[in-house]
């Protein structure tokens, strides 16, 4: 069954490919992003995996914000997209990745170079022109995944393109758990796990629920500075992460 899921996603990879080269020079931006989340969804239904949104205290997306989230898995970008078509920043390494890299370019996702200071100014520079020709613009401010139940510190580099866009920073919280409440291991996505290593696993585990919580906006100004932006979206995550999982606790009890 893994194999014949396996071969699902491929199909469906070539009808993204096929999508992007075909269709997507001859529609609007209204289009793309409408068939970027109907893709992204599809893809999370072939492998099994479900999403539940959640609104802490109401909150809702700005329409207008730099989006940030912490990083588990490459499935991250997908159950976002699923709900709201974005650019994200992914690191370069992804841009070699079979199938995948190529869509996620055409996609809009913009590729940085770790280490390079040259590369955070350009990316910076593109970032706050898109916040300003009102994109959905998103990035892992973590620069790499982490292992559930654990959030690696958040750098604070790009928060600075909200602040010169004049955007609010939008928290998102991900975590990954089986039919229990409890963490799902298939979503890791760490150490020398390679793509295919981890796409075999989530497709081998039996189905998961991606849950997606949007927190309220973090407003920014001229007085606002790049790190005290980074600590506030990281605290914000982080108690959303410890809630659920006492709440996870509990439910196995």
């Amino acid at each position: 069954m893994a194999v014949l899921r396996l071969l699902r996603v491929l199909l469906h990879l070539f009808e993204g490919l096929a999508t992007c080269a075909l269709v997507f020079p001859f529609i609007d931006d209204a289009g793309r992003r409408a068939r970027i989340r109907r893709w992204s969804a599809r893809l999370l239904a072939i492998c099994r995996v479900r999403v539940r949104i959640a609104h802490l205290h109401g909150a809702q997306s700005a329409p207008r914000a730099l989006m940030v989230a912490n990083h588990v898995s490459w499935l991250d970008i997908f159950v976002i997209n699923s709900l709201q078509a974005t650019r994200f920043v992914a690191k370069s390494d992804i841009r070699s990745w079979p199938l995948i890299g190529w869509l996620c370019e055409k996609t809009g996702t913009i590729f940085i170079a770790r280490g390079r200071m040259r590369e955070v100014r350009r990316i910076y520079q593109g970032l706050v022109a898109s916040l300003h020709a009102g994109e959905h613009v998103a990035f892992f401010p973590e620069g790499t995944t982490a292992a559930q139940g654990a959030l690696l510190p958040f750098h604070a580099n790009l928060f600075e393109a909200a602040i010169e866009a004049d955007v609010p920073v939008q928290p998102y919280a991900l975590r990954y758990v089986d039919d229990s409440g409890r963490l799902h291991p298939a979503a890791d996505f760490v150490g020398d796990m390679t793509f295919l290593q981890s796409m075999l696993t989530v497709l081998g585990a039996g189905g998961m629920t991606a849950e997606l919580t949007v927190l309220p906006p973090i407003e920014t100004g001229a007085a606002s500075h790049r790190r005290e932006l980074a600590e506030a979206a990281q605290a914000a995550i982080a108690a959303v992460l410890d809630e659920r999982a006492v709440s996870g606790t509990r439910k196995q009890i």
